[in-house]
């Protein structure tokens, strides 16, 4: 079936003619979901930021209305490649350099406001980057400080998807050892809420398993589509109401 500017949010499902004329008729505010490409256990897809993002970037757009969704960028700073470090110890991952990561980040922003959008809003699926991310907006406003175009870091999607989440959780006799850091319960709810495919279940094991073999920090044995679309409502929620405040604060 094929998409046109009144069916989709996405950017790269749109000519370029679907997108100035969606700018002319109030698309002022697009998105730039940041994911990555790394290693998340033997039972879940090294693209599950990528999905993530995308998805809920989408539901974020669905929700604000006039609001348009860039490609996600997969490639990010991973950890040292040679001698490998961190999540690069397990095949797969892809890591870039921050100042590479960043000056994309910061090619992409600027071409947003040449289309001719006014809000151009940074969210990442990752805390490794939520620095970068910060960094990128606030040299894009010293920029544009003479212009009505403004780049926003919602770091609230990120804070969700962790806290927000993790709270909600508690709060369901979930421990801490359960939701853990990587690729444990939380980590792989929320992808079974987006899309349960990327996970192997038959892989989810009740004996947690050192981290050093398997890449997982905690124990996703108990992960559910059910609990992850309690934290991926939450993400939107909490996204949207960023973003509002965020591009109706005074120029």
């Amino acid at each position: 079936m094929t998409a046109h500017a009144g069916d989709t949010v996405l950017l790269d499902e749109m000519t370029w003619t679907e997108v100035r004329d969606a700018i002319k008729s109030g698309s002022s505010t697009v998105i730039i979901p940041v994911g990555g490409t790394e290693q998340n256990g033997p039972h879940m897809a090294l693209g599950k930021h990528n999905f993530r993002a995308a998805a809920l970037s989408q539901g974020i757009a669905s929700t604000l209305g006039h609001t348009v969704v860039a490609p996600v960028m997969s490639y990010v700073p991973e950890g040292r490649i040679s001698p490998p470090g961190g999540h690069m110890r397990f095949p797969g991952t892809i890591s870039v350099s921050q100042d590479a990561f960043e000056n994309v980040l910061l090619g992409a922003g600027r071409s947003m406001k040449q289309a001719g959008f006014r809000d151009v809003v940074f969210i990442g699926d990752s805390g490794n980057y939520q620095d970068s991310l910060k960094s990128v907006a606030a040299k894009l406003n010293k920029e544009w400080a003479a212009s009505p175009t403004r780049a926003h870091h919602i770091v609230e999607y990120y804070r969700a998807a962790t806290n927000g989440f993790a709270q909600i959780l508690k709060s369901k006799g979930v421990t801490d050892a359960q939701i853990g850091v990587h690729a444990a319960l939380a980590d792989t709810s929320l992808m079974m809420g987006v899309d349960p495919a990327r996970v192997r279940a038959e892989l989810l094991k009740a004996s947690p398993t050192p981290e050093s073999a398997t890449g997982i920090v905690g124990e996703p044995a108990q992960s559910s589509a059910a609990l992850g679309k309690l934290g991926t409502d939450l993400i939107v929620e909490r996204a949207v109401a960023a973003i509002r405040q965020a591009v109706a604060a005074p120029r």
